[in-house]
């Protein structure tokens, strides 16, 4: 039996490639670097079956110019916001991805973002690897503990209930939760294994929750509506002193406004792991000692970019077998 052809877009875990390998006819991006317009569009014509990441380029204007021999895009990661859905339901194709891989090393990554800005450890980091440290100090580098302080969660699916738990089990903190839209009525959680009664976490509106929080965390998925949903108007309406903390995705946040923000003291720091135009990040951003920058590390553990490449593989072979897929989007 001639066996389907998928292309893997991006260089992906040995394991993961192994077992791929063993399924299907296998075409690597062996120089691991985006593909361009044209590169993805022959791998639509080529490939039954497509193992995608972040950054692709599956909009519109390369999707919509089929007729396309792939019928399944195995995106890599929770995310889809890089796939005009759409589109791709427009061309026959499904679209899986992988939402419950990576909640545990994301939900992290936000925790040690939080304590990396309040603690100003990215600013003492630096310091001493300049060769401008001169010893212990009591006043040197002051941050702010979270024991007790209120943490804002915005979008309180899988990974901002981790996160949550991380908080308030682990720190003492307080936990209030809201949509990502929601300025009046609060949004009910969607509970996973830990409910917001055991993390005694509050649901309240969006503009509750952005000027009583001491830090604010974003978990809320990436959609057109959601694009810039912290611009100046609602970065003035948070806490004055405040920190906000973004692995969810660059897009977010009106990247100008932020920087506003910091620079002005209306926010005293910020973690960020995701940018508008990633791998692009703003010099302006960079040059700011309030903020945390890391290079989208979210998942960025072997167990769990191994896991959710399974998981795709999984989904890839659910459709080519006929059977029900695992995490269907379109």
């Amino acid at each position: 039996m001639t066996k389907p052809t998928v292309v893997l877009t991006r260089r992906l875990p040995d394991a993961v490639v192994r077992a791929a390998m063993e399924r299907f006819d296998v075409r690597n991006n062996l120089e691991d670097r985006r593909f361009s317009a044209d590169e993805m569009r022959t791998a639509l014509r080529e490939a039954d079956g497509i193992i995608c990441t972040l950054g692709d380029p599956l909009r519109v204007g390369v999707l919509g110019g089929g007729p396309w021999r792939t019928r399944i895009l195995a995106s890599f990661g929770a995310g889809t916001d890089h796939i005009d859905l759409a589109a791709a339901r427009a061309s026959g194709m499904v679209v899986t991805n992988t939402p419950g891989e990576l909640t545990e090393a994301t939900a992290d990554l936000a925790m040690a973002l939080i304590l990396m800005a309040t603690r100003r450890l990215g600013e003492g980091e630096r310091e001493l690897r300049a060769g401008k440290w001169t010893g212990w100090r009591p006043t040197h580098l002051l941050g702010n503990s979270i024991q007790g302080k209120t943490l804002g969660i915005i979008g309180f699916g899988r990974i901002g209930q981790a996160t949550a738990r991380r908080a308030h089990l682990g720190f003492g903190m307080n936990i209030l939760y809201s949509g990502r839209n929601e300025v009046g009525a609060p949004r009910r959680s969607v509970t996973t294994d830990t409910t917001s009664d055991e993390l005694d976490a509050k649901a309240v509106g969006l503009a509750e929750l952005l000027g009583t929080s001491d830090v604010i965390s974003l978990h809320t998925p990436a959609t057109p509506d959601s694009i810039g949903m912290l611009g100046a108007e609602r970065l003035g309406l948070m806490k004055k002193g405040s920190y906000l903390i973004n692995a969810a995705r660059g897009s977010l946040v009106d990247e100008p406004a932020l920087i506003a923000a910091l620079k002005s003291g209306q926010l005293a720091g910020a973690g960020l792991d995701v940018y508008p135009e990633e791998p692009t990040v703003s010099p302006e951003l960079l040059a700011l000692e309030n903020v945390v920058t890391l290079p989208h590390l979210g998942s960025a553990t072997l167990e769990t970019r191994t896991a959710m490449g399974m998981r795709a593989i999984a989904n890839l072979d659910a459709f080519f077998a006929g059977g029900t897929l695992l995490d269907p989007v379109v």
